[in-house]
């Protein structure tokens, strides 16, 4: 589908009363205008990755393993690898516009594939939701800082007009924003972690194997570390998602998936291991549970920045924090929109969301997904809840688990598709990796369901009824492209 064509008759004009105008809604993106490097500017920036090492950082050591909470994300980075195999090789042969919606539909038709959409926007509008939750908390706490008492949802509302005003405008722009918030924070984290092993390291000096050996990673609850180095990888399958807008799809979006996975895994890996040579090994689990009883874990990376490279970090870190919790939630807008024009070009959601605007932008999906994004906020603010320890820590335990089960039944695509049809591809990409990766998926989702109470901070209710949304949402998909299906083969009168 490339245009939806409506006849309007302008019956206000006699000139034009006996004629129709032709208005034409492209549904069009801008294709060829984003290479490699700006979609893994696209995937990096949704992991927000000042925020996923300063705010999960205690958590992961102080409630994990220790100082083994860097191996995990090796760890996690190894089983993304190879899912991204099968991935990739599935890339080459079918249109991935649709991101997880076009593999499980190549492998099992359209109510499977709606299922694994449903539980796709659920994953990345409830993540994105809760780091709004974190960004306005974060924003009002630095406003007091200077005397300025704002409530947390003024500051989030704002800013997702200003996100929602950006995914209107054309993906080149978004990609240089992107580029320059990612930019800078990824520097600070560097110029720390740079520093310190350039000066040898902490009171312990520079020590691989405590945080790299396998006696290390499975120290203590290594499933918690495993939950936040999961969520530290998240949205690098979006790298399909901007195939139609993307310079020579099949090879941009094998290269920038390999890309991101390597560079996120090796960044959250590094930078996570220089703050425990920091600490010392022995030392960092209490340096950790410390920023933890505090109520402020960002402490344990923020102070970390501050000993190491002078006071103008701490400061130019809680302001790049904001940037890098508004980089992530404009990656996740971007991703979502796409989400809604595939589908309506799909005929799985009304048509309407498919249009773009004269930047070529998916405007119309973008308007969906801000009025969900408020819907999903303002309750928080109007029963006056934390925005951090519920609408964040909510959210984001949700969307780890929803997009855990999403791996899962595309890695069981992948097989299920080059089984069915018989391609020159290695079995090592279509069947061994795949498959090995399902394996692997289903364990790390079973350490997610086991520790949830840590990761949302919540109580066993809050835990099963979160829990309790993915496997609705998946029904939910498939009823809703069952209907669809049937209202399309019931022939018109």
């Amino acid at each position: 589908m490339n245009s939806i064509e409506a006849r309007v008759g302008d019956r206000d004009d006699p000139a034009s009363s006996q004629t129709t105008a032709r208005t034409t809604h492209s549904t069009s993106l801008r294709a060829g205008t984003v290479g490699v490097l700006g979609i893994v500017f696209f995937v990096f920036s949704t992991q927000a990755p000042l925020t996923g090492i300063a705010g999960a950082s205690a958590l992961a050591v102080g409630l994990g393993n220790g100082a083994g909470a860097p191996g995990a994300y090796l760890v996690v980075g190894l089983v993304i690898m190879l899912f991204a195999v099968g991935f990739v090789a599935m890339s080459r042969s079918v249109d991935t516009h649709g991101g997880f919606y076009a593999y499980v539909k190549a492998a099992f038709g359209r109510r499977l594939g709606g299922a694994a959409a449903w539980l796709a926007i659920l994953t990345y509008v409830s993540v994105q939701a809760g780091m709004y939750g974190l960004y306005g908390a974060s924003f009002s706490g630095l406003l007091g800082t200077m005397g300025i008492s704002v409530p947390w949802w003024i500051p989030t509302l704002a800013t997702v007009a200003f996100v929602h005003f950006m995914g209107t405008r054309n993906i080149e722009l978004g990609a240089k924003v992107l580029a320059v918030l990612v930019g800078l924070e990824t520097s600070v984290l560097l110029a720390f972690a740079l520093k310190v092993v350039f000066t040898g390291g902490g009171p312990e000096g520079l020590n691989i194997a405590a945080s790299f050996s396998p006696s290390a990673v499975i120290t203590g609850a290594p499933g918690v570390a495993i939950m936040f180095a999961i969520a530290s990888m998240f949205g690098f399958e979006s790298t399909a998602i901007y195939s139609q807008e993307a310079k020579d799809p099949k090879r941009t979006v094998a290269r920038a998936t390999y890309l991101s996975v390597c560079l996120i895994a090796g960044f959250f890996a590094f930078v996570s291991w220089t703050i425990v040579s920091f600490y010392g090994a022995s030392k960092v689990g209490d340096a950790a549970g410390s920023a933890i009883q505090s109520g402020d874990t960002t402490s344990f990376v923020f102070g970390a920045l501050v000993e190491t490279l002078g006071p103008w970090a701490g400061v130019t870190a809680q302001v790049l924090l904001l940037t890098s919790l508004l980089a992530g939630v404009m990656a996740l807008h971007n991703s979502v929109n796409r989400y809604f024009h595939s589908l309506a070009l799909h005929r799985s959601l009304p048509a309407v969301l498919a249009r773009t605007n004269r930047h070529l932008a998916p405007s119309r999906a973008a308007i969906a997904q801000t009025a969900l994004t408020v819907v999903l906020i303002v309750p928080f603010a109007i029963f006056g809840l934390d925005p951090v320890l519920t609408l964040f820590s909510w959210f984001s335990g949700l969307s780890v688990a929803s997009l855990l089960v999403v791996y899962v039944l595309t890695s069981v695509a992948v097989v299920v598709f080059f089984r069915r049809n018989r391609s020159d591809g290695s079995i090592w990409k279509t069947l061994v990796s795949p498959a090995v990766s399902t394996v692997l998926l289903i364990g790390l989702l079973s350490q997610v369901v086991a520790n949830f109470n840590q990761l949302i901070g919540g109580d066993e209710t809050t835990a099963i009824v979160l829990l309790a949304v993915v496997p609705v949402f998946f029904i939910l998909g498939i009823i809703f492209e069952r209907k669809k299906v049937r209202e399309e083969l019931t022939p018109r009168l």
